[in-house]
């Protein structure tokens, strides 16, 4: 049953609270490959090139596949009943790659939590948009969006509890297993206690009877719409790098000192995620809100100079003398990076029309996991391969993701083009949804 139109602050409150920890069980799951890369190549025997497809395409293209006919049940039917489902499925893909023994039955197992996490932020997406009006959606969308950085400060301070004292005593397999238990019961809890509310509530007035949009007249309306075109393009090409730099950042540290308390490393960079991350994400989303209320050219203007001041810190940090100056250069650019999430999912739901929300969601995650996710770890990872040819495991690092961070460009210039679009289609969305 949906609640009423007239939902209180405290229920929505504690909805916008639990959708924020089901989406940062979301990252624990997908970042905690990466945090424990250097175990699981020792113990599998997998390149860099393997891993970087591990992290990167083994699970996007799954993800971004099945997140379409996914948003196309979440634009009709129950969207608590759909994230509850998905939410068991990829904790239980989870705990399953920690029974991995090869290549192939880990990046099988990561691939099942892709088309689990597919079913995460479409509905999360539209039933915050039915809560919040939409001169609140970027600052809710906003918290939704430190989901992100809490979820993968958990990851790095999980893995730091369950590893042991020493370098050599990371059970990366009972990791796994333990996180996927935990997700499960998640989603017994969520679906007891989340209720589905009215569709389309903060628009229209008739909102309990919104059409139902057939795939192509979404797919069509949403292509064509160039604010929220660019958009996709400006956070899937920051995201290319950001997912890049974080899929080998561990692996950098360890190059670059072998000795290193990996454990107190560990801690560390969950802090900063946890700090820097999440500060940038909640800063931006509320300066985004301010901001636009003067001027909507904010939600663009906003993620472009966010990407501009990030750019020096990313390509500082893998040139710094020492893995503290590394850690600092990290966490202003990390700052920096969680400033264009709120704007963007807020330019997602606002500009998509009320019966299409989930599918917007949908196609705007298609289009970031494919060229960021997916593209982000693989090319890295294949760009590492190709310079240890003739250098050394450090500088080939370094040379790599120093590489990945030209796409900031195309980042930067797709959100200046938003800030001319979308006026116009900001106008357009508004006439659109308000009858």
């Amino acid at each position: 049953m949906a609640v009423s139109k007239s939902i209180s602050k405290s229920r929505r409150s504690f909805a916008l609270v639990l959708l924020t920890l089901v989406y940062g069980f979301n990252f624990v799951d997908r970042q905690i490959v990466g945090i424990l890369a250097p175990y699981i190549q020792a113990d599998l025997g997998i390149s860099n090139t393997q891993l970087g497809l591990l992290i990167g395409l083994a699970f996007a293209t799954f993800y971004t596949l099945v997140a379409i006919p996914i948003a196309w049940l979440a634009d009709r039917y129950n969207r608590v009943n759909i994230l509850s489902i998905s939410l068991a499925m990829w904790s239980g893909f989870t705990a399953l790659t920690g029974l991995a023994t090869n290549f192939t039955q880990i990046a099988l197992a990561r691939a099942g939590v892709g088309i689990g996490e597919a079913g995460g932020s479409p509905p999360s997406h539209s039933i915050i948009s039915d809560m919040y009006a939409k001169h609140e959606r970027a600052g809710a969308l906003g918290v939704y969006s430190m989901g992100i950085p809490f979820g993968i400060m958990a990851a790095y301070l999980i893995t730091a509890m369950l590893m042991g004292q020493a370098n050599d005593e990371v059970d990366w397999r009972r990791i796994f297993i333990i996180l996927g238990l935990l997700g499960i019961g998640l989603a017994v809890v969520l679906k007891m206690v989340l209720p589905e509310p009215v569709r389309g509530a903060m628009e229209q007035s008739n909102a309990d009877v919104v059409e139902k949009a057939p795939f192509r007249e979404s797919l069509k309306t949403l292509l064509t719409i160039p604010t929220w075109w660019f958009m996709c393009i400006g956070i899937a090409m920051g995201s290319f790098v950001s997912y890049a730099l974080s899929a080998f950042q561990t692996k950098y540290i360890a190059a670059f000192d072998p000795n290193v308390d990996f454990r107190q490393v560990v801690i560390i960079l969950g802090i900063i995620h946890g700090v820097a991350y999440a500060g940038g994400t909640f800063m931006g989303a509320r300066l985004a809100d301010l901001w636009g209320k003067r001027t909507l050219r904010a939600y663009g203007l906003l993620p472009a100079i966010a990407i501009l001041c990030a750019t020096p810190f990313a390509v500082a940090s893998y040139w710094a003398p020492s893995i503290t100056t590394h850690l600092v250069c990290g966490t202003f650019m990390l700052f920096f990076l969680g400033a264009y999430l709120g704007p963007s999912f807020a330019i997602a739901q606002t500009l998509a029309p009320i019966n299409m929300r989930a599918m917007s969601t949908a196609l705007f995650f298609f289009i970031l996991n494919m060229i960021a996710l997916g593209g982000g770890p693989s090319v890295a990872g294949y760009l590492i391969d190709v310079y240890k040819e003739t250098n050394t495991d450090l500088m080939a690092i370094r040379l790599a993701l120093t590489s990945v961070c030209a796409a900031f460009i195309f980042s930067i210039l797709s959100f200046l083009i938003v800030s001319k679009t979308i006026v116009k289609d900001w106008a357009a969305a508004e006439q659109r949804n308000e009858t």
